[in-house]
């Protein structure tokens, strides 16, 4: 693939003469990816079954544990862009087969993991882990403009479904058969994974205009080149709306970041009760995406649809703010689920919408950063707040945060609306 040209044969199926310009083609390779996107879910709840029972194992306490997950945040973040760009360039295929690949290597590292550096050694790979947006790749350029918001949601529900499987069995595995055969699993299971992308994933799955393709070969095809990637905050709408995913979009990542403090410290969950708990998330999860958010962006535009889950992920936060008890909590758990889904759902299909289509996995994976960011500043920030001011003041400031960015947004529609107009 040079020069940013494609031919008929780059843009195939399952077999050469297969063109993901036809329909029937295109829904084969989604549902694909969307049982990628289930699988690797899978494999990471199985992964996250050994890590903390190995690490306890290995002498971490909770402050090295953090600077696990810390570390793996920042590879994220910066692996993020350059995965989406890499994406772009290369192809579906290949965006997967990275992502899938090193997969199987993170569990192998895992596997024989017997030293506390080994730990932070098995993390290297995550900087590549990205099946998710490459998945969001694929969904993205295969969808049309208008269903996109309700094709992205489907990848939630896969998440879902993963979710709960992977608690499930990698709980199970881990019990029955150790740490070592458990992580062995993910591995194999991970090389499934990467079988079914080199079998149905076709090379390219983007629909190139003359256009985008001369635009493309303007373009420095380097995967490390920052001013290509930024360039993507330069285009009308972008920066005004990854200020709203980060502002809006912290204070609940804080206090997701800090959920397994708060349910063993202030809820005093025991380890099967958080289980019950967890899947209780999966099952909101698979219903909001799966059956609910298609519903809604099928009926009114996304700039109401960001509102209204800015609004509610507000009254979330003041609920959460008063809350006493698990039961209480239970009941925030459907909106929070609402809000959080249709928020990112909704940005990533505007910001996806506002850029070239040769260049939507690059701003994929900036969105994908976004969350990696949002993982690495929340356990400080989230901590702090947790030991001077109690779990109430996570719920406040995400209640004055999104009460704001509702404000900002509303006073902002109207000139938008003239724009879009014009």
């Amino acid at each position: 693939m040079g020069g940013g040209r494609e031919t008929n044969e780059e843009i195939t199926g399952a077999s050469p003469q297969a063109n993901v310009t036809d329909q029937s083609k295109r829904m084969k390779i989604i549902y694909i990816v969307y049982l990628l996107a289930a699988l690797d879910i899978t494999w990471m709840f199985i992964q996250f079954s050994v890590t903390p029972y190995l690490a306890k194992k290995l002498g971490f306490d909770t402050l090295w544990f953090g600077y696990l997950q810390t570390m793996v945040g920042v590879f994220q973040l910066f692996g993020g862009p350059m995965f989406g760009r890499f994406g772009d360039i290369f192809g579906a295929r290949a965006a997967l087969s990275l992502a899938c690949s090193s997969t199987v290597v993170f569990f192998l590292l895992l596997a024989i993991a017997e030293h506390p550096a080994m730990l932070f050694i098995h993390k290297l790979p995550t900087v590549f882990m990205h099946v998710l947006p490459a998945s969001q790749m694929v969904v993205t350029d295969l969808s049309e403009p208008e269903k996109r918001a309700d094709a992205l949601s489907k990848i939630g529900l896969c998440f879902g479904v993963g979710m709960i499987i992977g608690s499930t069995l990698g709980g199970h595995l881990n019990t029955r058969y150790g740490e070592t055969f458990t992580a062995c699993f993910g591995a194999v299971g991970s090389a499934f994974s990467l079988l079914l992308v080199l079998m149905f994933i076709p090379k390219n799955t983007k629909i190139q205009t003359p256009g985008t393709n001369k635009e493309s070969e303007n373009n420095d095809k380097s995967i490390f080149n920052v001013r290509e990637i930024t360039r993507l905050i330069k285009f009308p709408g972008v920066k005004r709306t990854f200020v709203v995913k980060i502002v809006a979009g912290l204070p609940s990542g804080i206090f997701q970041v800090m959920f397994s403090i708060i349910a063993m410290d202030f809820f005093k969950l025991q380890p099967e009760q958080n289980g019950y708990l967890m899947a209780y998330f999966g099952i909101a999860s698979m219903v909001i995406q799966g059956g609910v958010i298609g519903r809604l962006t099928a009926k009114y535009s996304e700039n109401s649809l960001l509102l209204l889950s800015i609004a509610v992920s507000a009254l979330v936060g003041l609920a959460q703010a008063y809350m006493q008890n698990v039961f209480q909590f239970c009941l925030t758990v459907i909106p929070m689920i609402f809000s959080l889904s249709v928020f990112g759902i909704i940005t990533d299909s505007v910001l996806t919408k506002s850029v070239p289509s040769s260049d939507t996995g690059t701003m994929l994976g900036l969105c994908a950063s976004v969350q990696s960011l949002l993982r690495t500043v929340g356990p400080t920030i989230g901590g702090f707040l947790y030991v001077n001011y109690g779990v109430s003041s996570i719920g406040l400031i995400q209640f004055v945060v999104n009460v704001a960015v509702f404000v900002y947004l509303l006073q902002r529609r109207p000139e938008k609306t003239d724009k879009q107009k014009e």
